[in-house]
């Protein structure tokens, strides 16, 4: 068998790895590097984007340790019955591979998964030795995030927050029955077992830190979690109803959405068609609205149709006020902080300003012009010292307003040539 380079198994793993969404570095504060200089490129094999809390746009080497794999999960291009070339890094090629790109400024920390090679256990002890090594023998301050591995011992994943950011441990698929059919390896009793010891070790670690500062801190990022849209037959309501109990049992910093994607060699009980990326776009804008806006999962899901699905053509929050115009329009002067996050167009940071201006002085249309994108969208909806719509009940087609027709003359153009 032919040796592969170094360079090759870059491009082999760090490809595999694209399909993980759970990539993010929110949660955690800015390190700096010993003497270093800042972290400006944002060009690489292998390299993702995401943000933190304030802004910053972070970049994490991406990649796998191997994708290898004993499990034989139908959606998943490195699954044990896949056709696509493997690799492995050593625990050592990859200290070396983030120290390198770190030192160039390409980087400002590491995401890492992997495939199970011969047994959780191993792999996820392979894992852990990158993590320890980076911050022990190499005292690195970038940013880690390990994916663990459910089936690991607690012990193991317990070391694996001694060293990283943040832990994900990926549910992949919504529902039970989902997870039978297309991950008959995986055990959603196990995934969350293991979720479970995440939070309980977070939560001691903040008791602890509480009385010895000293004590190591525990994941200071939390854990997040990946589900995948698309690849069986579980509709919004199902996958919000599972991203809500996963935020209350385990009290989860992000659940990700990952809208499925045809792989080469794929299974045959697998779509023939990716679902549209739009359907992923409006999960986010559920998440956002049980995580930031106040609303229930039960209340999210009275947003989607019978058939348990968002609207794709309007976001859920308006789908939500259309079906509830008894509660509009909403007095900006005089409604409280809950019903104003319910106003379609008025975000958080809206709301705050709007709040604090209306101490000053009654609020007109054009004052609240001032400090949102469309006051045409949220005309329908508020009442002004100087405004008032008709009610929204009288509206039949308010929908109407806010779907934008769909552009269709260059593909008739081009259709034409």
């Amino acid at each position: 068998m032919a040796l592969i380079s170094l360079r090759e198994k870059l491009e082999i793993l760090a490809d595999a790895a694209k399909y993980d969404a759970s990539c993010a570095s929110s949660g955690t504060s800015k390190r700096s590097s010993l003497g270093g200089q800042g972290i400006g490129s944002t060009e690489g094999m292998g390299i993702c984007h995401a943000y933190t809390p304030d802004g910053r746009c972070i970049s994490l080497l991406k990649i796998l340790l191997t994708n290898h794999c004993i499990f034989d999960c139908h959606y998943c291009i490195n699954r044990k019955s896949s056709n696509v070339r493997r690799a492995g890094f050593t625990a050592e090629e990859v200290v070396d591979l983030t120290l390198s790109f770190y030192r160039r400024n390409y980087i400002e920390g590491l995401f890492l998964s992997s495939g199970i090679r011969k047994s959780s256990n191993r792999t996820m002890e392979q894992m852990v030795e990158v993590a320890r090594s980076l911050r022990q023998d190499h005292d690195f301050r970038g940013y880690i995030h390990l994916k663990t591995i459910p089936d690991a011992d607690a012990e193991l994943v317990a070391q694996a927050g001694l060293y990283a950011d943040r832990l994900s441990i990926n549910v992949e698929l919504p529902t039970e029955a989902g997870l039978t059919r297309l991950a008959p390896d995986k055990d959603s009793g196990r995934i969350e077992s293991a979720m479970a010891n995440v939070k309980s070790s977070i939560t001691d670690n903040l008791d602890a830190r509480k009385k010895y500062k000293s004590a190591p801190r525990f994941a200071p990022g939390g854990q997040s979690t990946q589900m995948i849209v698309g690849a069986d037959a579980a509709s919004d309501s199902d996958i919000i109803g599972k991203a809500s109990g996963l935020y209350d049992r385990h009290r989860l910093r992000r659940v990700y959405y990952s809208a499925f994607s045809p792989i080469p060699d794929a299974s045959a009980v697998l779509p023939l068609q990716r679902p549209p990326l739009i359907r992923e776009h409006r999960l986010y804008q559920s998440d956002w609205l049980m995580r930031f806006y106040g609303y229930s999962a039960d209340e999210v899901k009275q947003a989607t149709d019978p058939a348990g699905m968002l609207p794709l053509d309007i976001d859920p929050k308006l789908a939500w006020a259309l079906n509830f115009r008894e509660q509009f329009p909403v007095d900006v002067n005089r409604a409280p902080k809950e019903a104003l996050l319910r106003v379609p167009g008025l975000g958080v940071r809206g709301v705050t300003m709007l709040l604090r201006a209306r101490r000053q002085k009654r609020l007109r249309l054009e004052d609240v012009a001032r400090i949102t994108v469309s006051i045409e969208k949220l005309r329908p909806f508020i009442v002004t010292a100087d405004w008032r719509p008709i009610r929204l009940s009288d509206q039949a087609d308010l929908k109407s307003l806010f779907v934008r027709p769909k552009k269709t003359e260059q593909l008739e153009l081009f259709a034409a040539i």
